[in-house]
């Protein structure tokens, strides 16, 4: 246990070593094993494998974010009320370890019962999964405030957690269907297969609570006897910054989860072959992961903000390039390349900027809300998610999707499915691009991060 104690005398201003910066990385490759699973295939898996209608998928999945979103709020609150010798995020990434890798297992053994009991299993199993993401997802989110106030260093961390997020993410597309069909295409397949993820979820988020280290204290003492509604509620409306990110996450989530759930479909339907997702898979994650060897040095030489705007156009460009061709793997593997090596951009600095806006808000209201502030922020993820999700679901019922399998779709529904792989994508990074737009923070957060250092606030 003697690693996953604090050290009584950490400054604030050493430097994470490699081990340290790995083992916060290797937080999101165990999330996005089962993240991934869920936002990628869970809608597919529950549609043409257990037979349960589009429409209802997606509502399931809308609602489970709504209730989980609501509990997440409260999660954060507990989060920033937490004292122990372990920190206050690292015991929730511990604690929420082992119960979030079960999770993912338990959401793939549907049992064979009526539909109505189908159904009950479904939406108990998938909104735990998510509770159980969310109270760590929170809590791992944290961390990034609380183990260095350097924004460059968050740079760096979060340059390693998207590239091991990436790796969860690429393991998970190209190695799901093969798995499956490896051992017998069955539901029972299914089942081995979430395990098996579920279980390396587990394992990777205890080594990130037992190796990584929180540095980071409230310039007031008594920050947790002020943490009361009002006052945070204040805070919140009070840190524009914050509300802004709020928002792009939200965004970025709905696009990110539309995406990942309308490609198994894409490739099913449209290019008439479902293994191609594994091809997409990798076309969508190995490109990104080697771009983001030069991800530190353009966020030095352009700053977060540019880096985010820069990705978005490339995002953008990516999304329309199946326009050329929408029934050609060619352009859709090409638009997927180009479309991976701008998302480095964005998913290199979302999470570092809900970090400045933490310190922006401690600076500007003398309230230090970390895991408030992360939770709400997961909730325009969580949310996000669930929009995404959701709106794939809604829409394809509402254009007339037949469950089942082996069913050949409408026209109607063809041409939907095609609108949310190209067009959706692209005018929520419109919206995107409005937001960073105006988002001024890396202008002036380094007069930001020295002031709380020596113990001062905003004027």
């Amino acid at each position: 246990m003697s690693a996953l104690t604090i050290e009584e005398q950490q400054s604030e201003t050493s430097t994470p070593g490699f081990r340290e910066r790995f083992a916060f990385g290797l937080g999101d490759y165990g999330t996005n094993l089962t993240y991934t699973l869920m936002v990628t295939f869970l809608a597919y898996f529950y549609t043409d494998v257990v037979g349960i209608s589009a429409v209802l998928v997606g509502s399931l999945m809308f609602f489970a974010r709504v209730i989980d979103g609501v509990i997440c709020v409260f999660v954060g609150i507990r989060i920033d009320k937490t004292d122990t010798r372990l920190g206050k995020a690292r015991p929730w990434v511990l604690w929420t370890a082992v119960p979030f890798g079960l999770s993912a297992f338990l959401m793939a053994t549907v049992p064979g019962i009526s539909d109505s009991g189908k159904i009950i299993y479904v939406c108990v199993t998938y909104l735990l999964a998510n509770i159980f993401f969310t109270a760590n997802n929170i809590a791992y989110g944290s961390l990034l405030a609380l183990i260095t106030r350097d924004t460059y260093q968050r740079g760096i961390l979060s340059v390693f957690r998207k590239g091991l997020s990436t790796c969860g993410s690429l393991t998970v597309g190209a190695f799901t269907l093969p798995l499956v069909a490896a051992f017998g295409n069955s539901h029972t397949s299914w089942v081995i297969v979430f395990a098996i993820f579920g279980f390396f979820t587990a394992l990777c988020l205890l080594l990130t609570a037992a190796w990584t280290r929180e540095r980071i204290k409230p310039v007031n003492k008594e920050n947790r006897n002020n943490i009361r509604a009002g006052g945070v509620a204040a805070s919140m409306l009070k840190n524009r910054y914050w509300l802004m990110i709020f928002f792009y996450l939200l965004i970025t989530f709905t696009s990110l989860t539309a995406l990942s759930t309308t490609s198994v479909y894409y490739s099913r339907y449209i290019l008439q072959d479902v293994s191609m997702m594994s091809w997409i898979s990798v076309a969508q994650y190995l490109p990104g992961l080697i771009t983001l060897l030069v991800i530190p040095y353009l966020i030095k030489r352009l700053g977060k903000r540019n880096l985010a705007l820069l990705g978005l156009t490339i995002c953008s460009i990516a999304y329309l390039l199946p326009l050329i061709d929408k029934t050609s793997s060619l352009f859709v593997i090409l638009a997927t390349v180009v479309r991976s090596i701008g998302f480095c951009g964005i998913g290199a600095t979302m999470f570092a900027f809900l970090a400045d806006t933490i310190d922006y808000g401690e600076w500007k209201t003398g309230l230090r809300i970390e895991g408030i502030l992360f939770s709400a922020g997961t909730l325009g993820q969580t949310l996000g998610m669930g929009l995404g999700s959701a709106s794939v679901g809604w829409i394809l019922g509402a254009a007339g999707f037949v469950s089942g399998g082996n069913v050949q779709q409408s026209k109607h529904v063809l041409d939907m499915i095609e609108f949310l792989f190209i067009f959706f994508p692209f005018i929520l990074a419109m919206l995107n691009m409005v937001l960073i737009w105006f988002y001024k923070l890396d202008g002036f957060y380094d007069r930001v991060a020295a002031d709380l250092s020596r113990g001062v606030f905003a004027k």
